[in-house]
């Protein structure tokens, strides 16, 4: 599953202001939603947490 170029772009943005995972519009993503974390991890979203 992809998404689109422009909603990973804002993504990553939103990512690299938090240090949880955050979901497109920068709600924390519940652990147990494994599907968006999935989606998340496989997008590479997950190399921009702020740390």
């Amino acid at each position: 599953m992809t998404i689109d170029s422009s909603v990973k772009k804002n993504w990553i943005d939103v990512q690299k202001k938090h240090d949880v995972p955050v979901n497109a519009i920068g709600v924390k993503i519940s652990p147990k939603d494994e599907k968006t974390l999935r989606v998340w991890k496989d997008e590479g979203i997950d190399q921009f947490v702020k740390r």
